[in-house]
């Protein structure tokens, strides 16, 4: 692996990519398109929509388009990796991801009809490919831009400059949204011109990462055996697993909170719009309060571990997202006081998503044993988690497209955690936990 001299003009550059992209997760993934989509495909007051010669629920259909792009992303995550660290090619495919990425957003300018629902679902799934796939060559180059000592520091920057630069262009795009008659648009052009936004900025923002990465002079070719590395160290993995009672008992745990936390975080603004009734800016106005408390919650429940415990403190985020879970099931459009709860409903979210995910990571790294591949074990976390996304989501849809009624979805992922808290149970009663 190569190693570069600390540079604070490449740190910049490096943690520059996440303002550059982290438009993509919140406008695209969380906020906008979501809302914007189940507009379009609701026709005449129906949800029924016609693809691939069957009837779907149009949101049942989304949630599978989200289950495939993660599905694809859980596929290729173990090749990138492989890829990543021999060929030393990394802003080469960085770059490519980017713009497949920035492209997709860009093209659901044109989903303005029902009958361009292809396009949607295609645009969609290859932008989240983009996104996720450039992430895992970003995430290679930490190691080797920033000392061991600075590297929390450093990751911590860019997560940081995600979090500021997506909630201005969020502000932006609300702002043309409501606004559009004032500057004379059409709502629809305006939320799709939004889209195009999105693309452009992650592309051009990225530009600034681009100039600035180092790249080695010397490029080691791509060999089939570089190509399936990644897939062989998971199986090796999975085989010294076996051997790790605590760990492999953390993961099923893991990998069932995952379920219902990701799920929440990818439909919930669709949830809030067709199950509730709200309106665009209630349910933006919402997702900047899970956003503004997300970070609020990784501090607070790193608090709370320091106080109770890693376990402890997993246990009581899983039990609060059990009762976000069933008051989510027991909130009804009729509700008078409907977009208030639903207010609060999203500070709980946000205050507890950034705690769970937090807590959730920490808690696998000590489990870790000191000595070994950590690079491998991390792998396997994120392929777990983005297996669970697909789950999850596709279980969402499921249930949707059978019951008709997106309730019954948020009650499954009430199920999920419930999962979740047996497991932990399990792996307490089972194994002495110290953390």
């Amino acid at each position: 692996m190569a190693h570069y001299q600390y540079k604070p003009k490449v740190i910049k550059a490096w943690a520059f990519y996440d303002w550059a992209n982290s438009v993509y997760s919140l406008v695209i993934s969380t906020a906008i398109f979501p809302i914007y989509y189940n507009s379009v495909t609701t026709v005449n007051g129906s949800d029924q929509i016609e693809f691939l010669g069957a009837t779907f629920t149009n949101t049942s259909l989304y949630s599978y388009a989200l289950s495939t792009s993660f599905f694809l992303v859980a596929l290729m995550s173990p090749l990138l990796s492989g890829v990543a660290d021999f060929s030393g090619r990394k802003k080469s495919f960085l770059r490519r991801f980017c713009y497949v990425g920035a492209l997709s957003c860009g093209a659901l300018f044109f989903f303005d009809d029902v009958d361009m629902i292809w396009l949607a679902l295609l645009a969609s799934i290859l932008a989240s490919v983009g996104f996720w796939g450039s992430q895992v060559f970003y995430n290679a180059y930490l190691p080797e831009i920033a000392p061991r000592r600075l590297q929390d520091k450093v990751s911590a920057r860019g997560y940081s400059l995600g979090y500021l630069g997506s909630s201005l262009l969020l502000i932006l795009c609300l702002a043309l949204i409501e606004g559009h008659s004032f500057i004379g648009l059409e709502k629809s052009f305006a939320t799709r011109l939004s889209f195009l936004l999105v693309g452009a900025w992650w592309a051009l923002f990225a530009q600034i990462t681009f100039r600035n990465l180092p790249e080695p002079k010397e490029r080691k070719s791509i060999k089939w055996r570089t190509l399936t590395n990644g897939y062989r160290e998971l199986r090796k993995f999975w085989v010294q697993l076996k051997k790790l009672g605590v760990l492999r008992k953390y993961l099923v745990a893991f990998f069932f909170f995952s379920m219902g936390v990701q799920t929440v975080i990818l439909l919930a603004s669709v949830f809030g719009q067709k199950a509730l009734g709200l309106s665009t800016l209630q349910l933006i106005s919402t997702i900047l309060i899970i956003q503004f408390l997300g970070i609020l919650g990784a501090v607070l429940f790193s608090k709370i571990s320091e106080k109770i415990g890693n376990f402890k403190g997993l246990v009581l985020a899983i039990i609060i997202w059990l009762g976000i879970c069933g008051a989510a099931f027991l909130l009804q459009r009729s509700d008078p006081h409907v977009a208030i709860k639903f207010y609060i409903l999203g500070g709980t979210v946000g205050l507890v998503m950034g705690g769970i995910q937090s807590l959730a990571r920490s808690t696998y790294s000590k489990m870790l044993p000191e000595k070994g591949e950590h690079t491998t074990y991390f792998s396997f976390f994120d392929v777990t988690e983005k297996m669970a996304i697909v789950l999850g989501t596709f279980a969402y849809g499921f249930i949707e497209q059978m019951t008709g009624d997106m309730h019954y979805s948020a009650l499954t992922l009430g199920v999920f955690f419930l999962l979740a808290l047996l497991a932990m149970f399990y792996l307490k009663s089972s194994e002495r936990i110290s953390m």
